[in-house]
């Protein structure tokens, strides 16, 4: 996959970590250097500026990757709450291409590239090395289809060049150019949130489903209410759900109980080609969020049947 249109952005410094702390939603004092973590940007109003990827790479340095849609509103709000820490910060995503490739075979196909051993690098990983004659590289195990497989973090000057080496090295296994909509699919079977879909500036983290990278209790941006809302539960919920039949759910579909009363919407949905069955992320009220409940979607004016399950849809 071709992600060159995500955000990089650079925090170092003495007040790097301090800064993070309060602008991230999960405990940035716990990542290692050479590992990552997913977070979240809470904002002050109950909602999400944005998810993205932390990566440690020094003592005091730090990556960001955030989403493309959203790359001018995080470096305002990062700038924004910065002005009492003084943390130098730093967009790199105009300049850096980010290559994901992706699946059981990706460290395999990916080691004549490079002298790391990437079959030993763990999970939520990363190593600076060279890669396809390019020093500097950023290599990370992380990745957004639930497949395993390496990111390539590398200078957009030389994109070319390492596109080039990476499908030379890879075509004894096999490997192809994907576009981003199978990417949609694959993290939809993993239950994974997209922002503007599961996600916004509006939606509870905990409704959403990330109480488990929410530690409040650390210090961060509306820390009060996310607490509350770990404690107190939200009337709604992130759901995942199987379809029965052959009907496929999609984005703003309303939910609906076996009366045709009005339970939730649909967030993301679309045909499993691993399960060869619709299925889709929704939120709906708490009381219709455990696992085997049955729910309906309407579509084309019908009530289609449905089950509630647990996530993921695929098991990895």
């Amino acid at each position: 996959f071709d992600v060159s249109h995500m955000g990089e952005f650079y925090v170092s410094g003495t007040k790097a970590l301090d800064l993070l702390q309060l602008v991230c939603s999960n405990d940035i004092s716990k990542i290692a250097v050479g590992k990552a973590q997913y977070n979240y940007f809470p904002n002050k109003t109950g909602g999400i500026v944005d998810d993205l990827i932390v990566y440690r790479l020094e003592e005091m340095r730090y990556l960001l990757v955030v989403n493309a849609s959203n790359i001018e509103k995080d470096w305002d709000w990062i700038n924004q709450n910065n002005l009492s820490f003084g943390a130098r910060l730093e967009n790199k995503s105009e300049e850096t291409a980010l290559l994901a490739i992706q699946g059981p075979k990706a460290a395999t196909a990916m080691q004549s590239l490079t002298a790391i051993d990437l079959g030993q690098l763990p999970y939520y990983s990363h190593i600076t090395a060279t890669f396809a004659g390019i020093p500097e590289v950023l290599l990370a195990t992380t990745g957004y289809t639930g497949a395993g497989g390496i990111e390539i973090y590398f200078p957009a000057s030389v994109a070319s060049k390492v596109w080039e080496a990476v499908f030379e090295a890879g075509a004894p296994f096999g490997i192809v150019p994907v576009g981003l909509a199978a990417r949609d699919t694959l993290r939809m079977e993993m239950g994974y949130c997209l922002y503007g879909n599961e996600i916004n500036d509006s939606t509870s983290p905990i409704a959403a489903g990330l109480q488990w990278i929410s530690k409040p209790e650390k210090g961060c941006i509306n820390a009060k209410q996310i607490i509350s809302e770990i404690e107190q539960g939200t009337d709604k919920k992130l759901v995942g759900f199987l379809m029965e039949g052959r009907p496929i759910p999609r984005t703003g579909h309303t939910l609906v109980d076996r009366d045709d009363n009005g339970i939730g919407q649909v967030t993301s949905g679309t045909q499993s080609p691993t399960l060869s069955q619709g299925i889709g992320l929704g939120y709906v009220h708490s009381s219709y969020a455990k696992p085997g409940t049955s729910i309906g979607v309407m579509i084309r004016e019908k009530n289609c049947p449905a089950k509630v399950v647990k996530l993921p849809f695929i098991k990895t």
